[in-house]
């Protein structure tokens, strides 16, 4: 079932919403990317990482003339040598 934002009228769909809980719990993917779809005024995934993908190569599947929105899955050490990671939503 898909919601709409009640400001914008964009609907989420499913797929978006599951591929996001699979990052977040599974580390499927080490990013997704997202597009509105013009047609059906829906956010729908457009591109997903593969776990050894890099920050590099998120950017490298954004079209320079397009508006996308991504999370990537940072990870980054401390200054304590702590090893974390944090999901970070780009726009």
């Amino acid at each position: 079932m898909e919601q709409a934002n009640a400001s914008s009228g964009i609907a989420v769909g499913d797929e978006c919403k599951m591929k996001f809980l699979e990052l977040k719990a599974k580390r499927n993917y080490r990013f997704i990317v997202f597009k509105i779809e013009e047609t059906s005024y829906q956010v729908v995934v457009e591109k997903l990482g593969k776990p050894n993908e890099k920050y590099d190569d998120l950017v490298a599947s954004l079209p320079p003339n397009e508006c996308r929105y991504a999370v990537f899955d940072l990870d980054f050490t401390t200054n304590e040598n702590c090893q974390k990671s944090k999901i970070v939503f780009i726009a």
